[in-house]
Formats: structure tokens, C-alpha cells, sequence
């Protein structure tokens, strides 16, 4: 079997058909890697926890770190590739994951975890938005493009599940540090591989927007910062109102600056049409409820069911199949119904799943409380990912289809570190609370306001917990009303090509 020879930038012959196979793999196994990050990190919390001395408000910065830089990093990464090359930019980005993973698994002190969190986010931010361009650079169009579109998108959807079984396997038999250095040999092979495979593309002529990067990444870090910190300062604190408003001061300052630019980060004239604008908004409360979920989940399961990381991994699968059931459900609906009559009821389901969430108590089993919340939940956002992303890149310019869905993705990585804050110091306030009416009620014993470890008890836990969980439902049941009045475009006629997105 023949294939035309794959092109590079340079307008050479780059690659026999031979090689499409193992640059597949590879353009695959970093998206991976990227992809399966936060869930198998999720799992090795309560370990990292217990290993580092995380406070229980601090551990979300174990997220938080990562997708604050990946989100705020990621259209410059974009630029970046545009600009550099691309495959010059994706193995950069991967080497520095790789770096920072295995500095991760070395980390024993909280500040070092961090660090090493946030070089992982800024490497992921610089090789993922190339990772699919990739393919488009060395992938000839017709069927061999098709197939290699087919078995990205399958690799993205099975990040999560293989990373919530990888992660429970690692750090039951070996360590929590394994979960960064299995990146480690991954990101190796990537890099010394994708050279002799990779078509590279033609470097366009542009500026990098490094005030907007930065003024948008530390605005952004100041404003979690600040909402973190309420939870055992207070919201009246002087050091939290500082950071709150030097955040908010600075994400005012980027808008301000990108509507300025020449060559803006992020092109406001995106958010000019009213589809779009709206489910940049909803991607950013999903993209909070989505990853608060996993976290508090993941605290509920091995914290109060007492699941070891491994069962509680595999406790998680059930939500995968639930994910690949609502999005194969909402590609065969998009065809037939207006968005809004496919992601309104995908957050309506997605809310009430999330609720029965908020009604767990300690004594709770996985059959009786998660097994159908969590399969609710999935369906739901299954059904909300795939309408988010045809809304958010149809009908925009060619020259915009790529930043489009990149701001999209950006959207939900900060939508997932400002909902985790918020939530995470709700759930901080609302567990202390409890802990102090449970001393009260035991005659002002301390001891009795503390489990194994000197931690809360598990009443108090769930109560944080189901606090959190209820506050994501209400703000998916808020965007439910506001997909459905807001989103006022027709059928769609048919999904908007991958490839565009890449080229």
C-alpha cells in the first residue's frame, strides 16, 4: 500500500508511510501523558498529603499549581509553535514536562512539589496545543489524517481512565512519587523520536504577547491565591482583599492590553458572538465542577471509604463509560436539535448527579452513594463537552478556528483552578465549623474534634465535602438556564473539521 510522501514546512520530502505509524504513537503517547496528569495525580493526593504535610487548604494547590500554569500558558504555546515551528515547540514542551515530573517525584517539601507543578503545567502548556497541529504537519490529507484524527481524539479520551488506574497501581505498590516519574521514560522516548518522524511546519512571522501572558497567569495565580487564603484567614483578611484585588486588578489590566494588541493572546472580537461567548462562560463553571469533583471524590474514597489508591481508582471507571456514552448520545443529537437542547439538559443532568453527591454521609457505600451519581454526572458532561466545543469554533473565521478552540480549552483549565479554590475553601470553612460544634457538643474536648492523624473526623470531612459538591450543582443548574437562553444557534449542519483547528 502506497500514501503520498508527507510534507514538511520546508517543502521537502520528510517521512515515508513506513514512519506515519510509530509518529502517531508519538504525537499520541505525549497527549497522553498530558492528558492523564490530572487524574493520576487526583488518586495519589491523600498519600502526597500524608507524605508532605499538606494542610487540607494547601492540597489543592497540588492541582491548582498545574492548571493554572497550563491554563494560563496555553495560548502562548499555541503562538509559540505558530511562530518557532511547531515541532521545535512540542519537543521543548515535552522535555520540560519531563523535567519537571521527575523533579516532582524527588519533591520533599510542599514549596518543591509546587515548583515542580508549575514547570509540569507550563510544559504541557507549550507541547499540547502542537500535540494536534502535529498531525495535520505530517499526516497527508484523506483517509491516513482521518485515522490519525480518530486515534488522538480516542488516546484524549482515554487520559483520564488510564491515569486513575495507572495512578492507583503506582502509588499502591510502589509510591505516590511514581505517578511523576512514570513521565520520566515517556517523555524520553518522545523526545529523542520525534525528530526522525515529525514533519515540521513553515515558522510564521509574528510577536510573542508576553504582557498578556503574564499580566493573565500571575492576575489569575493572585486571585486563587486570595480566595485560598480566605479559608483560614477570612475574606476580611488585608493579605486576602491585597491578593484578591491585585488579581483582579490585573486580569482588568490583560483585557485592557489584548484590546490593544496587534497580535493579542487572546482576540477579544472571539467573545463578539453571542454562542461562542457563552460557552466560553459555561466551559469555564464546568471546568471548575469537573475538577472539584475529582478532587473531593478522591478525598471521599480513600479518606472516609478508607479504598485503597488502586480500588479507588477503578472506582472511577464507571465515570469514563458514562463520559464515552453522553458524547456518542450528543454526536448523533447535534444533527438533529439546536445546541441549547443538547447542553441545557446535559448541565441539568450533570447538576443532579453532582447533588446527589452533596447528600453523601460517612456511613455511605460506593453502590448506594457514588456508583449512580457517578454515572448521572458522566452522562451529563459527556453530553456538555461535545455541544462546548462545536458552539465555541462554529462559524468563526479559518484564521481564528485554532485560537478559538484553544481558548476554549484555556477556559477550562481556569474555570477548574478558580472553581477548586473557591470550593476547596468552602469545604475548609464548612469543616471547621463542624469540628467546633462537634468539640462543643463533646464539652470542649479537643480530641474529639479529631480523627486518625489529627485530622477531622469523617463527619466533619463529608460535611466539607457535601458543602462543595452542592455549590457545584447550584452553578451547573445557573449555566443549564443560561444555555438554554442564552444559545441561539441553529442545527448544526455538520462538526467543524478537526483539521482546520490544526492547519
Amino acid at each position: 500500500m502506497t500514501s503520498p510522501n508527507v510534507r514538511t514546512g520546508t517543502g521537502r520530502d520528510a517521512h515515508g508511510h513506513s514512519n506515519l505509524g510509530i509518529a502517531l504513537l508519538v504525537i499520541s503517547a505525549a497527549q497522553l501523558m498530558v492528558i492523564l496528569d490530572a487524574s493520576i495525580v487526583n488518586i495519589a493526593l491523600p498519600s502526597i498529603r500524608t507524605a508532605l504535610g499538606f494542610t487540607p487548604e494547601n492540597l489543592s494547590w497540588v492541582v491548582n499549581a498545574y492548571t493554572l500554569a497550563f491554563g494560563g500558558l496555553l495560548l502562548l504555546g499555541g503562538r509559540a509553535g505558530d511562530i518557532l515551528g511547531r515541532r521545535r515547540v512540542f519537543i521543548a514542551g515535552i522535555l520540560i514536562f519531563t523535567l519537571a515530573s521527575f523533579l516532582g517525584g524527588l519533591a520533599n517539601s510542599e514549596g518543591l512539589l509546587l515548583a515542580a507543578r508549575v514547570l509540569q503545567g507550563a510544559g504541557a502548556a507549550i507541547a499540547s496545543p502542537t500535540a494536534l497541529a502535529l498531525i495535520a504537519t505530517t499526516f497527508p490529507e484523506g483517509p491516513p489524517r482521518n485515522r490519525a484524527f480518530a486515534v488522538y481524539a480516542a488516546m484524549s479520551g482515554a487520559g483520564a481512565a488510564v491515569g486513575l488506574i495507572a495512578g492507583g497501581l503506582l502509588t499502591d505498590y510502589l509510591s505516590w512519587r511514581w505517578v511523576f516519574w512514570v513521565n520520566v521514560p515517556i517523555g524520553l522516548f518522545v523526545a529523542f523520536v520525534a525528530p526522525r518522524v515529525l514533519g515540521e511546519s513553515t515558522p510564521k512571522p509574528g510577536k510573542f504577547d508576553l504582557p498578556g501572558a503574564i499580566l493573565g497567569t500571575v492576575g489569575l495565580t493572585s486571585l486563587v491565591y486570595g480566595i485560598t487564603r480566605a479559608s483560614t484567614s477570612g475574606w476580611g483578611d488585608t493579605k486576602t482583599v491585597s491578593f484578591i484585588g491585585i488579581g483582579a486588578l490585573l486580569l482588568v489590566t490583560f483585557i485592557i492590553v489584548e484590546s490593544r494588541s496587534a497580535e493579542p493572546l487572546m482576540p477579544l472580537r472571539l467573545f463578539s458572538e453571542r454562542n461562542r461567548a457563552t460557552s466560553y462562560g459555561i466551559a469555564l463553571v464546568v471546568g471548575g465542577a469537573i475538577l472539584s469533583m475529582f478532587f473531593f471524590l478522591s478525598l471521599f474514597i480513600q479518606g472516609i471509604l478508607q479504598y485503597s489508591p488502586l480500588k479507588a481508582g477503578l472506582a472511577f471507571l464507571p465515570f469514563t463509560l458514562g463520559i464515552v456514552f453522553g458524547a456518542g448520545s450528543a454526536s448523533q443529537l447535534i444533527p438533529r436539535l439546536p445546541p441549547r437542547m443538547i447542553a441545557a439538559p446535559g448541565l441539568l443532568i450533570a447538576s443532579f448527579g453532582i447533588y446527589l453527591f452533596s447528600r453523601l454521609e460517612p456511613t455511605s457505600t460506593y453502590v448506594s452513594g457514588l456508583l449512580i451519581p457517578m454515572i448521572i454526572t458522566a452522562i451529563g458532561m459527556g453530553l456538555t463537552f461535545v455541544t462546548l466545543t462545536l458552539t465555541a469554533v462554529s462559524r468563526v473565521e479559518e484564521r481564528d478556528t485554532g485560537i478559538a478552540s484553544g481558548v476554549l480549552n484555556a477556559m477550562q483549565q481556569i474555570g477548574g483552578s478558580l472553581g477548586l479554590a473557591l470550593l476547596a475553601t468552602l469545604a475548609v470553612n464548612v469543616t471547621t465549623n463542624k469540628v467546633i460544634e462537634i468539640v462543643g457538643n463533646a464539652g470542649g474536648n479537643p480530641a474529639a474534634g479529631q480523627g486518625a492523624g489529627g485530622y477531622a473526623p469523617a463527619e466533619a470531612l463529608t460535611s466539607g465535602y457535601t458543602a462543595a459538591f452542592l455549590g457545584s450543582s447550584i452553578a451547573l443548574l445557573i449555566m443549564s438556564f443560561v444555555a438554554f437562553i442564552a444559545m441561539n444557534a441553529p442545527k448544526q449542519e455538520a462538526p467543524v473539521a478537526v483539521a482546520a483547528a490544526a492547519a
